[in-house]
């Protein structure tokens, strides 16, 4: 009987159609938790009374569970299975969800961060597991395109949290603008605060009821064992083998600095479009919900591209696709800090159609051929997520500065995302002629 042919989610006959239907779900859901998180530096700057830097710490304890969990996660994953890492992933993630409600109890900032941080331990641990679960669901040749098609499903969870943001946190809590809230006595502070908060803790309440359905879901189902078979864990010896290739410890520092922009790109844009829009006359409430739909566009913009993108790749070399669109990323970026007013608010839109390549194009051409050692490396492209930790307090910390060389903080803040797409730029260069 002759065997069926591969396609790009069979392989030697096995169809993985479901398996990647529910791993590529987990996808929807990560993406949901941090763009419903990128907002929140806004508002819990205005519920605390903070400054853009403190309100910036949210990315720190969010990013910063990335890159603790990362290498931990490889070990596990490598000494149990790729299934056994998205459950203890998602349980770890409902666990953090459900940690905003003590927080709340608190009235205080900071048990927040730490929900945030055990919350993104979880997503660690579930990146680290699904993303090169995706790559092994198929033939070789068609990994990337695989991950970039498990990666389109990514957004649709960011629209979804941006959504929830927007009109479920954004526009209910207090339209007191934050230097109303400033002259507040300490008895109305407290009272605002305590129902701003009850505001924000309820969708994440929701999502752990979410996740931990879709983890007894994947529990009960039989999933693929694909590269389960090594449990014997040589950490030291593979991480020095793995940056040994040239093209995979070029690829971490590429994603240090493209998640840096993503989060920069995508949380700022609040600063940046409300400072416009009250400019015009808005209210301050009322400019940061328009600013959110623009953040809402420029996920839509990015989620339609991340399927085009899937497309070319078919007929174009991923390193040479991503130093285009990452060139135009820089060309864009240019545009948000030198032109005033709306129009650099469209290029900060635009840029998101350019960054929906990267992220899974980066990672494929870093895990091209790595074969087992691929669990290890997932693990350094995931700590590579500590970008998004880093780099948006440095840009948080010139927007704080109001003005700089005459010009408005916000849009000189945008100098650091440039030089991200420049190290993006090189990297896809550098990496043209690979076949990932």
């Amino acid at each position: 009987m002759p065997m069926k042919s591969d396609s790009i989610l069979s392989k030697n006959g096995v169809s993985y159609l479901i398996p990647f239907i529910l791993i590529t779900s987990c996808f929807a859901l990560w993406g949901f938790a941090n763009d419903i998180t990128n907002p929140m530096v806004k508002a819990f700057s205005k519920i605390f009374r903070m400054s853009v830097a403190e309100g910036a710490l949210v990315q720190v304890a969010f990013y910063g569970g990335y890159f603790a969990m990362a290498f931990p996660a490889a070990i596990f994953i490598r000494k149990y299975s790729y299934k056994a890492g998205v459950l203890l992933g998602l349980g770890l993630y409902a666990v953090g969800a459900f940690l905003f409600f003590p927080a709340k109890l608190t009235g205080e900032y900071f048990p927040f961060l730490i929900a945030y941080f055990v919350l993104t331990c979880g997503l660690s641990i579930l990146e680290t597991s699904c993303n090169p679960y995706i790559l092994s669901m198929g033939p070789e040749d068609s990994a990337t395109r695989r991950l970039n098609l498990a990666q389109s499903f990514n957004p649709m969870g960011s629209l979804l949290g941006m959504y929830v943001a927007m009109n479920f946190i954004q526009n209910k809590l207090n339209p007191l603008d934050s230097a109303e809230r400033a002259q507040l006595s300490p008895e109305q502070f407290e009272a605002i605060k305590n129902y701003d908060l009850d505001v924000l803790i309820a969708p994440y309440l929701i999502i752990g009821l979410v996740i931990l359905l879709m983890l007894i879901v994947i529990r009960c189902v039989k999933m693929p064992k694909n590269g389960d078979s090594v449990k014997n864990v040589h950490f030291a010896v593979t991480l020095k083998r793995i940056f040994g290739i040239r093209h995979y410890r070029e690829g971490v520092i590429a994603q240090f600095f493209y998640i840096g922009a993503q989060i920069m790109c995508w949380t700022f844009i609040i600063q940046y479009g409300t400072r416009v829009f009250m400019e015009q006359g808005m209210g301050e409430q009322a400019a940061e919900v328009l600013s959110q739909k623009y953040n809402i566009a420029a996920m839509i913009f990015f989620c339609c591209s991340r399927f085009i993108c899937t497309f070319l790749l078919r007929y174009l070399n991923p390193g040479k696709l991503l130093m285009i669109l990452a060139s135009v990323a820089g060309v864009l970026t240019l545009g948000v800090i030198f032109i005033d007013g709306i129009a650099g608010l469209y290029c900060l839109v635009a840029v998101s159609g350019c960054m929906s390549l990267m992220f899974p194009t980066i990672y494929g051409i870093a895990l091209d051929g790595m074969g087992e050692d691929a669990k290890f490396g997932a693990a350094g492209l995931i700590m590579a997520i500590l970008g998004g930790s880093v780099l948006p307090p440095l840009q948080a910390a010139i927007i704080d500065m109001g003005t700089v060389f005459g010009m408005a903080a916000v849009n000189v803040s945008f100098f650091i995302p440039f030089i991200c797409f420049v190290v993006v730029t090189a990297y896809g260069s550098r990496t043209s002629s690979l076949k990932a």
